[in-house]
């Protein structure tokens, strides 16, 4: 028997979600407040210059999960591109993450492989048994020198905070390469969307059964009109913030043109607190497969999301996690309501990961309707 499915959200969650679904012969209506659909990851062509812009930041997508991979190039041509990062600290431009090059470069040595992970080891502040903030941990794996030039005046600007007052699993596995890899990636499968990620989307959409209204709020009443919400909007959000507003930090753009190359890559990663932007992206860099004469680049600042920006990471501190608890608590008693996505779960979610937990979510629930189950709140874990 077809159902009648109400998706909040028309980017990859929401629409991988209805896709799946609409073919079954499910009747899905789509609905989001912006004026597109994809999201976050929304590209478009900058009129001055005809380069793909990533609207709201750089979306690279990099993953193991072959499944996924297949996916993606189903609904496009991904074409190949490596991420390849620069940093400049003290006036000078290092690769990251940091390897091989990045040591020899930043000591002013010539050290082999052997040499450089003793060098890297010495530098390590062994005393440090277990490292239990994002600082330890990095002055624990690579010493004082190269924390301070590369990991703490940047994760201050994108954290808001000290990296003493950071959890170490932030920085979960340090990025030291000792070798002259300069791939920011170390997946499997690694590409850029020939014709941008919105058409993507569009295409995923792009069904008899799936019907897709934009700049459109979502009203908690009209979910008794279907027999399942998709959810994808921000959790505290669908409870109208009753226990407060769950912690993200956003992000600004300074957009400027240049005529020619600016920097010659795509990310330089401005490591020193001193200067106010995280980084700077030169977009046609994105898909080295265009050839431009002009340039789009963007500055890019991280502070503290309010109530009118968009949320971009979850936070995610102790604060934010016992908010978190009531929220996930109410939201665990719905019943017809599924809580998806970066935002419906509060967790921050790479491209790939969301689309795999997307085709999850749909294959739990057609699960749910044969076997006359009921559809859980979450279909993945989120404490």
């Amino acid at each position: 028997m077809s159902k009648r499915i109400l998706v909040v959200g028309a980017g990859f969650s929401g629409a991988v979600i209805a896709r799946q679904l609409a073919e079954e012969g499910h009747k899905i209506k789509v609905i989001d407040t912006r004026k597109h659909v994809a999201g976050n990851c929304y590209s478009e062509i900058d009129n001055a210059t005809g380069v793909t812009i990533h609207t709201y930041g750089p979306h690279i997508f990099h993953t193991d999960n072959e499944v996924v991979w297949d996916y993606i190039n189903h609904y496009t041509e991904m074409m190949p591109y490596v991420n390849r990062v620069k940093a400049t600290v003290s006036g000078k431009v290092f690769s990251l993450p940091i390897n091989l090059h990045t040591i020899n470069q930043f000591f002013n040595l010539t050290l082999s492989p052997d040499e450089a992970r003793k060098l890297i080891e010495e530098k390590g502040e062994s005393a440090i048994e277990s490292p239990q903030t994002f600082e330890e941990q990095a002055l624990r794996f690579v010493g004082r020198e190269l924390y301070e030039a590369f990991f703490k005046g940047y994760t201050i600007k994108q954290w808001g905070m000290n990296p003493s007052e950071l959890p170490a699993s932030i920085l979960k596995r340090l990025p030291v390469r000792f070798n002259y890899d300069d791939n920011y990636f170390n997946h499997k499968f690694q590409g850029m969307p020939k014709d941008g990620y919105t058409v993507i989307v569009e295409r995923i959409l792009d069904h008899k059964n799936i019907e897709t209204v934009l700049n459109t709020d979502f009203i908690k009443s009209e979910a008794n009109n279907y027999d399942h919400v998709f959810y994808s909007g921000p959790l505290d959000g669908y409870y109208e913030h009753q226990f407060g507003r769950l912690g993200y930090r956003t992000l600004d753009f300074e957009k400027f043109y240049h005529d020619g190359d600016y920097q010659g890559c795509a990310v330089m990663n401005y490591c020193e607190q001193e200067v106010p932007y995280t980084r700077i992206t030169e977009h046609k860099y994105f898909a080295p497969w265009e050839k431009h004469s002009g340039s789009v680049c963007y500055k890019e600042y991280s502070r503290n999301c309010e109530e009118k920006d968009i949320p971009y990471y979850p936070i995610r501190q102790v604060g934010e996690m016992d908010m978190l608890e009531k929220y996930l608590k109410l939201a665990e008693q719905e019943k017809n309501v599924t809580f998806v996505g970066r935002l419906g779960t509060y967790r921050y979610l790479d491209m790939d990961v969301t689309i795999a937990e997307a085709l999850n979510t749909a294959k739990v629930y057609l699960d749910c309707i044969e076997h006359k189950n009921q559809m859980p709140s979450f279909s993945v874990s989120v404490r």
